[in-house]
């Protein structure tokens, strides 16, 4: 549901080390912006292959008169039409509506309003075995049931008031509300359970979602050193309706329901953050948050229907370091605990019991300038989880996996060539184990081991810009053992534009070399329906072919 081209910026970190991150919060967390403000109205038109088409408009609604006034408000609109690159037409539509106001209440008060909803539909192919392709069953772009595919929408409203007060004091206040809408038909197995109908499965849930984060900051000089003090509190309800998985055939009939219930989950959270900066080198970071959950679970398919509910809380510490030894060379170490909640329909059978199992991570890591145009940050890090949460999408339940560590270390250098041409490259390496398996055994089935990412981007002043960039991941176990190994890819990317002052024409290629990837992976036990006995293979969904896209914008 968000409009790419509204985009302000990308705030993201790794690890469970902010105080103000909570739920999920383990290997990372990324925060998209939206623009408070339109620079120019605009129209973009795009169109590409596999009858790919795309319509975008923003319209500034108070222009500069709001401007002067210190206010802004537009309204945007995107559509999305495509059939894709797989055998099964997706017949995919997608349709996102966005309005946002931003103004000053008063001297000291700044208030952003924005709503929005979407809503998107399509048919897909699902997963597909390598033994389909290579029996010559199905191509590399096809499909077992090609009745798969789902509808989705969501409606959003957000409040933000932003207060500093005369002594520089700042005060946060957000409120949130989301209307979830969600229908999902997959075929995982094929013919594995029902030999007669198949084995599609149905996810369909209605989702109301609310909540309020407020915070409020102080600042302080004690001595040569300064204390930034932020107390906040978080609410969030999730209630649903009719959350349901169920066996059914063709995306029509259902055949017999598996799943059906109500969910009621309330997550609250008050927690501490103190940045103090020690010295023009030194600074610390310390937090502490506490996270309280209420799970409640209302059974439609028990008889008599039974609620029941399970509670728990956990305590999250934070404390990272920063040392600057020079202009050029920076030092940190993170140190976070966190944890990632499990699902309701899990949790309360447990009656509260290790549901909350905690994360805990850790990054050592410098930022090193050697000369201007050069920049590199290197770090080792660690990640211990109590409770590898596994989902298993065809029973609707998310199974522990026990105890897991990964290790690693990260490379990132950003090298301006050129006036005009920039450079940069991610190299990311990693040891997933479980443990208290024996070796051998212990292997985390599809995590990461060896990822890059990079390229080259031009920005020149006479309009022209464009990247070259690619992605990579390397071979990685499939299953605990290593027998099944999910195989790697290579692709490149590039970008296009001439930029003039009424208008952008951009030419955007995916997979530029046409590389034959695999992009989702796992290693799936299956039965086709000719087969007498089930096979327990690599399943996967094809990765994009060459895909090329032209685009044209107009300002006014």
């Amino acid at each position: 549901f968000v409009i790419p081209e509204l985009v302000q910026g990308v705030d993201f970190k790794k690890g469970p080390y902010n105080t103000e991150k909570g739920n999920f919060t383990t290997a990372g967390w990324v925060n998209f912006r939206t623009r408070d403000a339109l620079d120019r109205s605009f129209v973009k038109l795009e169109g590409g292959q596999y009858d790919t088409f795309r319509a975008v408009a923003g319209v500034d609604l108070l222009g500069k008169a709001g401007r002067d006034k210190n206010q802004s408000a537009y309204l945007a609109s995107e559509y999305s039409f495509t059939n894709s690159y797989f055998d099964n037409p997706q017949n995919f539509n997608r349709l996102n509506i966005l309005g946002k106001y931003h103004g000053h209440l008063g001297s000291n008060t700044n208030l952003t309003l924005t709503g929005s909803t979407f809503w998107s539909k399509w048919n897909h192919s699902g997963q597909i075995p390598d033994r389909a392709i290579e029996s010559g069953l199905i191509g590399f772009f096809g499909s077992i049931d090609p009745s798969e595919g789902g509808e989705t929408s969501r409606t959003n409203v957000n409040l933000q008031l932003v207060t500093v007060t005369p002594r520089n004091h700042v005060i946060k206040n957000q409120l949130f509300y989301s209307n979830y809408n969600f229908e999902l038909f997959c075929n995982f197995t094929f013919f594995l359970e029902d030999s007669l109908n198949g084995d599609q499965i149905r996810q369909k849930e209605r989702r109301n979602l609310f909540g309020y984060n407020g915070s409020y900051s102080i600042e302080n000089d004690l001595g040569n050193s300064r204390w930034t003090t932020t107390l906040g509190v978080q609410y969030r309800h999730d209630l649903t309706k009719n959350t349901e998985l169920s066996h059914t055939i063709n995306r029509t009939e259902i055949i017999d329901p598996i799943q059906l219930g109500n969910v009621n989950e309330l997550n609250a959270a008050v927690y501490a953050d103190e940045l103090i900066q020690v010295s023009n080198r030194f600074s610390i970071n310390a937090g502490l948050r506490l996270d309280f959950f209420r799970n409640q679970y209302e059974d439609l398919l028990a008889t008599p229907v039974t609620t029941k509910h399970a509670t728990a809380a956990i305590v999250s510490p934070k404390l990272n370091l920063y040392y600057t030894f020079n202009p050029r060379v920076q030092l940190y170490l993170n140190t976070g605990r966190s944890f990632h909640s499990n699902d309701t329909r899990v949790v309360v059978p447990q009656g509260g019991r290790e549901i909350l199992p905690p994360a805990y991570g850790s990054d050592l890591g410098v930022i090193f300038k050697p000369f201007p145009k050069l920049l590199i940050n290197a770090a080792a890090w660690y990640l211990w989880l109590q409770q590898e949460f596994v989902y298993v999408g065809d029973a609707g339940v998310v199974e522990p996996g026990g105890r897991t560590r990964r290790q690693g270390i990260d490379v990132s250098m950003r090298y301006q060539i050129t006036k005009n041409l920039y450079a940069d490259i991610d190299l990311n390496t990693a040891k997933p184990r479980a443990i208290g398996e024996l070796e051998g055994q212990n292997y985390l089935p599809l995590a990461p081991t060896f990822t890059s990412t990079g390229g080259l981007s031009l920005q020149t002043a006479k309009g022209f810009s464009g990247s070259l960039r690619y992605r990579y991941i390397g071979d990685r176990p499939a299953n605990e053992d290593n027998s099944i190994v999910a195989k790697g890819y290579f692709v490149t990317d590039m970008q296009a534009n001439y930029a003039r002052k009424a208008y952008n024409i951009g030419l955007s290629v995916q997979n530029l070399f046409n590389t034959r990837w695999k992009e989702t992976q796992f290693a799936t036990e299956s039965r086709l329906q000719t087969e007498a006995a089930p096979v327990e293979e690599i399943h996967f969904t094809p990765g994009t072919p060459f895909f090329a896209r032209l685009s044209l914008t107009l300002f006014f």
